[in-house]
């Protein structure tokens, strides 16, 4: 399968548009959310466009600066996204120091903010994975063509897993369908009596370290420092605040304040 279709002698990405849609998907989340709080929607807006552009930059940044041997001698590709290589983590880090500049700027509450911002993020996460099943990355090691179908995972997948002869495991599908699911588990906190501010984001933090460290276990395309992963390194940061911020939901912090 080609990673793109030709429209009015253009190439388009199928990669792209996955993260386009996932963007929209998220857009229309979180501005749905940020309504349902009494946010104003040109505030939020900002919010979002920015926080995108920032987001897929940092991504990007991050990438390239774990690939710079490759990069240093292929300059021009470093522009070109729509070849793969935006990693989630970047985009989390770049996004989350604008937010909360933003968020200082215009006096709201912070943690308030990344719970409705979590909603749209991990929804985005599991639409833009699709991304990497058309550009045949994000794999994981090789494995037999009967035990894929044993995980009871789509033929279409598994064909598509079949790269130079050799099928592989598809780990961004498992990330995709797990991102889903932890979706619906954040849409059920969230309308819960009990609910807290802070709940949302902490189950996000904790959640989607778990599954991404799991993951990175089985992944042979991972960012390297040194010997370690660097997705697994980030992974246990991202758990050990998202614990952090789980136990000061409960308790008086004016970062918590309605």
């Amino acid at each position: 399968m080609k990673p793109y279709f030709i429209l009015l002698g253009i190439e388009i990405h199928y990669y792209s548009l996955c993260i386009l849609l996932g963007i929209v998907c998220a857009y229309l989340i979180i501005m749905k959310e940020a309504k349902n709080n009494k946010y104003k929607e040109d505030t939020i807006s900002d919010l979002i466009f920015y926080g995108i552009i920032f987001g897929l930059l940092g991504a990007r940044i991050y990438y390239v600066l774990f690939n710079l041997d490759y990069y240093l001698i292929y300059k021009e590709e470093i522009i070109k996204v729509w070849h793969g290589g935006l990693a989630i983590h970047g985009g989390i880090i770049f996004g989350v120091i604008f937010v909360y500049l933003f968020i200082k700027k215009h006096k709201l509450n912070f943690i308030k903010i990344l719970d409705i911002l979590s909603l749209g993020l991990i929804l985005a996460q599991s639409i833009g994975r699709w991304g990497n099943f058309f550009n045949q990355e994000a794999y994981g090691s090789s494995v037999s063509y009967s035990f894929l179908r044993k995980l009871l995972i789509p033929k279409f997948i598994i064909n598509n897993m079949k790269i130079d002869g050799i099928y592989y495991l598809p780990t961004f599908y498992f990330e995709s369908i797990l991102c889903l699911i932890g979706f619906i588990i954040m849409i059920y906190i969230k309308n819960k009596k009990n609910n807290k501010i802070g709940y949302i984001s902490s189950f996000y933090l904790i959640y989607y370290s778990i599954i991404r460290f799991i993951i990175e276990i089985f992944r042979t395309d991972s960012l390297m420092i040194y010997k370690f992963k660097t997705a697994q390194i980030i992974s246990i940061i991202m758990f050990i605040i998202g614990i952090i911020n789980l136990i000061y939901s409960k308790k008086s912090n004016k970062l918590y304040k309605e």
